[in-house]
């Protein structure tokens, strides 16, 4: 940056100037009225070059002297009007410490990256459009061989979701969040460590396209997104996130034997996996009811059902606490089902899923709303604070894994049959201690308009 400004210097295209900021507004002008030159324009290539060189060395205070490009005082692009593109500022960096006195100022700085870095276009949104004539400028004057562009496009603002750098710096400071990596953020690092792959979110910017006008999508597309990448790549397996017992007393005491089942019915290139099975199982508690409404398909008291890849099984009875939390739900099984078809025909209307108890892995499992209230919408008009959504983060320390999963390391993704896919934490988890990420529910109201 240093050498870029001297160059402009010794080309005659930089100058120090003494005016005040209040002044170099002054002379600057308004949008009908051109600007008037700073008295210290003119000087020559020699006194500037002595001058700036004692700005980096320290011998002004912040704001006595700014070196300033020389454009057009009656261009009618204010940006264009001898632009500040370097100021003394005396602060300690957090790379150089006090090395440095001077510092650039962004419209100069982001060129010059751009060009170092050999970005071809920088992308960046409308409010930036009056600002390109600059950044053409610059990377002409500074004779770049191959001169990035700059190119504006519109905002893309997603629903139910914050965006803005001050309210997520707020909700990190509040502890709100545990980070600028939230998996309840859409910043790229909170997006990767809720799972969403590189594939949905390319989807997601495809499906949105290109636009010159500020527009708003519904967060589910990016939940639609990521359910289209994952439904045929990921294995799907069995997770339970709020287990009861369930005993199956007629089957034989101390025995565990290995179930074969698909790794995904929709792809079996994915291929096979065993699963151990015994008298004792796990199942999600919503898959028992004592009073059952209507039309209800899985387990109650009489009730037959179909334990995935494995058996039928007939509900007996159930054990429950004092306040009436059930504990354990007793079953018969019939040995002809193995695999999940009698033999007489017979069918059963609900099919659950389960983890077999004494093999099974212990792990915590978060499940992610939306970090706003939807219904009032992501800012308060009255003050402008956040409707922070109390719901937007469960943990849940008591799931129950098919074994396998406990081998997962970070960023690893799967199904969880019925609840989800779901992601190994790669800021949290520790070997042999997964602690997984919901990403999105299977079940969505969102529809891609054709």
């Amino acid at each position: 940056m240093y050498e870029a400004a001297v160059k402009l210097i010794q080309k005659g295209k930089a100058y120090v100037c003494d005016l005040t900021a209040d002044q170099i507004r002054e002379y600057r002008g308004t949008l009908t009225e051109p600007g008037k030159e700073s008295p210290y324009r003119n000087r020559s290539v020699e006194e500037n070059l002595q001058l700036f060189e004692e700005m980096k060395e320290g011998k002004y205070a912040d704001g006595e002297k700014v070196l300033r490009a020389k454009i057009d005082m009656a261009s009618p692009n204010m940006n264009m009007r001898d632009p500040v593109i370097y100021r003394v500022a005396h602060m300690t960096h957090h790379r150089t410490g006090d090395t440095w006195c001077i510092y650039p100022m962004y419209d100069f700085a982001h060129p010059i990256e751009d060009a170092i870095e050999g970005i071809t276009h920088s992308i960046c949104t409308l409010e930036f459009e009056d600002h390109r004539p600059l950044y053409d400028w610059v990377v002409k004057e500074l004779e770049y061989p191959q001169p990035p562009k700059q190119i504006e496009f519109a905002k893309l603002y997603l629903t139910n979701v914050v965006t803005g750098k001050r309210y997520i710096k707020k909700l990190v400071e509040e502890g709100i969040v545990d980070g600028w990596d939230d998996p309840r953020l859409v910043s790229i690092a909170a997006l990767r460590r809720r799972g969403f792959t590189p594939e949905s979110i390319k989807m997601f910017v495809e499906l949105c396209g290109v636009s010159k006008a500020n527009s708003s999508v519904d967060y589910a597309m990016l939940e639609y997104c990521i359910r289209e990448d994952l439904k045929l790549k990921r294995p799907r397996m069995m997770a339970i996130l709020d287990p009861i017992k369930l005993v199956i007393d007629n089957y034989p005491e101390g025995q565990v034997e290995y179930l074969e089942a698909p790794n995904n019915m929709e792809n079996e290139a994915l291929g096979t996996r065993k699963l151990p099975f015994g008298k004792e199982l796990y199942i999600e508690r919503e898959d028992f009811m004592i009073e059952p409404p209507r039309k209800y398909k899985r387990l109650f008291v009489g009730a037959e059902v179909r334990l995935m890849n494995a058996y039928f099984v007939t509900c007996t009875g159930y054990e429950a606490d004092d306040d009436g939390t059930v504990r354990v739900v007793h079953c018969t099984y019939d040995p002809a089902t193995k695999g999940g078809n009698a033999p007489d025909g017979r069918k059963v209307k609900g099919t659950i899923h389960w983890v077999e108890a004494s093999n099974a892995g212990k792990a915590t499992v978060r499940l992610y709303e939306n970090i706003v209230d939807e219904e009032k919408g992501v800012y308060n008009e009255e003050d402008g604070s956040m409707n922070i959504n109390p719901n937007s983060k469960t943990v849940l320390t008591e799931c129950y894994l098919e074994p396998e999963l406990m081998k997962a390391v970070s960023e690893d993704k799967f199904q969880f049959v019925r609840n989800g896919y779901f992601c190994v934490d790669n800021k949290d988890s520790e070997p042999g201690k997964p602690i997984f990420n919901r990403i999105v529910s299977l079940k969505s109201s969102f529809k891609l308009q054709k």
